[in-house]
């Protein structure tokens, strides 16, 4: 699914720059659950950026399904983003305007699902994440947990082969925070989704299959 092969990520500051990964190999295999782990500014949230086209490497090639992602144009990248990939943000980034059912239906206007399609799919995704209810809701009417929740609905809104999750607890108290973690989990095992998911808390990574830790931008251990 997912092959890395000598990347590094240099961010220019100063003479040098600031180096946030640094020579990178890493091979992620289809539905996979791997805990990207490591203390603050290690280059967790970095790496998930570089998978997922946000960012650009240095050097060095990522591949998903054997394209290496940095060869592709600008519309190639945003078709991949737009239908392979699914993000979870920490700050859930959903827009403010929409209600829950719109939200999760936005990405499907990008790749321009029909009408029915659209509403089926947004009402599925919903029911999966225990907000059918809720879907009139704006995100100022949802607590914490929900705006994920709805946040992870949307990422698998155009059922995407692999979903990127950057630190998707740190904004919600634990037991919730737990509850998420759970959802993702069960959404791997049932539909075979690969999920990356960036964590520093060791609670999470005893849920993922596989635990990769960074430390100063540099695979310093890997259980696998």
């Amino acid at each position: 699914m997912i092959k890395i092969k000598n990347l590094s990520k240099i961010y220019p500051l100063g003479a040098l720059g600031v180096s946030a990964l640094k020579n990178i190999n890493l091979t992620v295999a289809t539905s996979q659950f791997v805990a990207i782990a490591g203390a603050s500014g290690s280059g967790k949230s970095t790496l998930l950026n570089v998978i997922g086209s946000v960012e650009q490497p240095t050097t060095g090639i990522v591949q998903i399904d054997e394209k290496d992602i940095s060869r592709l144009s600008n519309d190639d990248v945003a078709h991949l983003r737009a239908r392979r990939i699914g993000f979870v943000f920490q700050t859930f980034n959903l827009l403010p305007t929409l209600t829950a059912y719109e939200n999760v239906e936005f990405p499907m206007h990008l790749i321009h699902t029909p009408a029915a399609e659209r509403h089926d799919r947004v009402l599925s995704l919903l029911n999966q994440v225990g907000l059918e209810r809720f879907s009139h809701h704006k995100p100022s009417q949802l607590s914490g947990g929900q705006r994920q929740r709805v946040a992870i609905a949307r990422a698998l809104a155009n059922s995407p082969s692999v979903i990127l999750a950057d630190e998707p607890t740190a904004n919600v108290d634990r037991t919730t925070g737990i509850e998420i973690i759970q959802l993702l989990k069960a959404l791997n095992q049932k539909m075979g989704v690969t999920l990356l998911l960036a964590t520093h808390d060791p609670s999470i990574m005893q849920q993922a299959g596989r635990v990769v830790e960074l430390l100063d931008g540099q695979i310093v251990k890997d259980s696998q």
